[in-house]
C-alpha cells in the first residue's frame, strides 16, 4: 500500500490555523474535518455528557468517528455562565469559528458573529444553517426535507415514490461548501485584514445539486423526469442483468465507443443499421434498441464484460454495496483508506478504516494525524493554553461548566 499520510517535506497548508468549532451532526463537522485534514487546529467544543453522535445506532453509527478526525475535544456546559464564558475566551483565540445550530442559539450565549466581532476584527466565522436567511430560515431542516422540497428526491426516485439520495449529500457538500467559504475568507483577509461571516445552507446547496435539471427546462421548455424515467442523453448508458443475475453499469457515449461497443461483443448488424448511426439516433431508437442489448448482454457474466470493458477502455462499473469497498484493490493501492480508532461505544479502543478526502497535495493524501478525540479528551490541554490555571480548571470542574 502507498504511504497515506501526511506530507513530511513542508507544513500542511493550513497550519498554524485554529478553528473552534460548536458543531454536532455531520454538516458543521464536515466543514471541521475538512478544516483539520488540512492542517489546521481544530478544537470541537461538544456538551459534558458528549455530542449525541457519539452514540447513534444504525446509519448513524459512523457519523462521529467519520467526521472529527484530527480534531482536539474541549466539552463544556454553555448553559452554565461560567461555561459560556471559557467558550467565548477559546473562541476569541479562533481564527475561524464555526456553527451549525438554530438560528439564535449561538446569540443566547455571546458566541454569534456580531459578538465575537466586535473584539476580533479578523474573525472569520462559518454558519451552517438548514436555509439562508429568507422566508424559511426558521424552519427545522434535515438532508431529508431539503432533498423533498428541493427537487432532488424527486428525481431520485421513481415517477410517484420521491427517494432520498443515500448518503447525507447535503450534509457533507454543505459543510464542504461551509470550508471552501471560510478558506477564501481567509485569502480575503490576508489583502485586507479583515475577517466575515459565511453561511452555508442545505437548502441552497440543494438547489444548486439540481441546478442542471432547472435548466434543462428553462432550455427545453421540459422539465427533468425522475432518473429511472428520463430520457438519457446517451442511448447506452444503463445497468444491465447478466449472466446468473449479476449486475453492472455499461456505457457507450459517443460514436466511437458506440463502434468499440459493437465490435467488442461482436454487434456487426446493431453497427451497420442506419437507425443507430449517431448518438442522437440511438437515444431516439432507445424503446427498440435497449431490449436487444439486453437480451444479447445477458448471456455474458459480470466478470467478462469487466474485463473486455477494461481492455477497450469503455466506461463500466460493478455495483457495489459500501462494505465491499474495503476490499477495493485501487483504494488499496493508493491509500484511500487510513486506519482510525474508534472512541465510543462497544468497540470503543479498536481499530476501523475510514475514507480520506478525495484529493492528493504534493502527490500524497492528507492522513489522520489525530484519532477521533473522547469527549473532553483535551479540556484541561485546551484550558492550559488560555492560561487557566490548574486549580481554575479544578473549579470549573467543579461547578459542571467543563468536563
Amino acid at each position: 500500500m502507498k504511504d497515506a499520510t501526511t506530507r513530511t517535506d513542508r507544513p500542511l497548508p493550513l497550519a498554524g490555523l485554529r478553528v473552534v468549532e460548536f458543531t454536532h451532526m455531520v454538516m458543521g463537522p464536515t466543514c471541521g474535518m475538512v478544516l483539520a485534514d488540512m492542517g489546521a487546529d481544530v478544537i470541537k467544543v461538544e456538551p459534558v455528557e458528549g455530542d449525541r453522535t457519539r452514540h447513534l445506532l444504525g446509519a448513524g453509527a459512523g457519523f462521529f468517528p467519520m467526521f472529527n478526525r484530527n480534531k482536539q475535544s474541549i466539552a463544556i456546559d454553555l448553559h452554565k455562565p461560567e461555561g459560556a464564558e471559557v467558550a467565548r475566551r477559546l473562541a476569541a483565540s479562533a481564527d475561524v469559528v464555526a456553527e451549525n445550530f438554530k438560528p439564535g442559539t449561538m446569540t443566547k450565549y455571546g458566541l454569534d458573529y456580531e459578538s465575537l466581532a466586535r473584539d476580533n476584527e479578523r474573525l472569520i466565522y462559518v454558519s451552517h444553517k438548514g436555509f439562508l436567511p429568507g422566508p424559511y430560515e426558521h424552519r427545522t431542516a434535515l438532508d431529508e426535507v431539503v432533498q423533498m422540497m428541493g427537487g432532488l428526491a424527486y428525481m431520485t426516485g421513481r415517477p410517484g415514490d420521491p427517494l432520498r439520495a443515500g448518503t447525507s449529500v447535503n450534509d457533507i457538500m454543505g459543510g464542504m461548501f461551509g470550508a471552501i467559504g471560510a478558506m477564501g475568507a481567509l485569502i480575503q483577509r490576508g489583502i485586507t485584514g479583515k475577517g466575515q461571516e459565511v453561511q452555508s445552507a442545505l437548502y441552497e446547496n440543494n438547489v444548486f445539486l439540481v441546478g442542471q435539471h432547472m435548466l434543462q427546462y428553462a432550455i427545453t421548455g421540459k422539465p427533468a423526469a425522475p432518473m429511472p424515467d428520463r430520457i438519457s442523453a446517451w442511448a447506452v448508458y444503463d445497468v444491465f442483468t447478466v449472466k446468473d443475475g449479476e449486475q453492472i453499469f455499461l456505457a457507450a457515449v459517443s460514436d466511437a465507443q458506440w463502434a468499440t461497443f459493437c465490435d467488442l461483443l461482436g454487434f456487426a448488424d446493431l453497427k451497420a443499421d442506419p437507425r443507430y448511426t449517431t448518438n442522437n439516433d440511438r437515444v431516439r431508437q432507445r424503446p427498440t434498441l435497449m431490449p436487444v442489448l439486453r437480451e444479447r448482454l445477458a448471456a455474458h457474466s459480470a466478470a467478462e464484460l469487466t474485463a473486455m470493458f477494461e481492455r477497450a477502455g469503455l466506461p463500466f462499473a460493478p455495483i457495489r454495496r459500501p462494505e465491499e469497498l474495503y476490499d477495493d484493490e485501487h483504494l488499496q493501492a493508493t491509500g484511500g483508506l487510513a486506519d482510525i480508532t474508534l472512541p465510543d461505544g462497544a468497540r470503543a479502543g479498536q481499530t476501523a478504516q475510514t475514507t480520506l478526502l478525495p484529493f492528493t497535495m504534493d502527490g500524497k493524501r492528507l492522513g489522520v494525524r489525530l484519532q477521533p478525540p473522547k469527549a473532553g479528551e483535551h479540556t484541561a490541554q485546551v484550558l492550559a493554553e488560555l492560561g487557566f490555571e490548574p486549580r481554575d480548571i479544578d473549579r470549573l470542574r467543579g461547578a459542571g461548566a467543563v468536563a
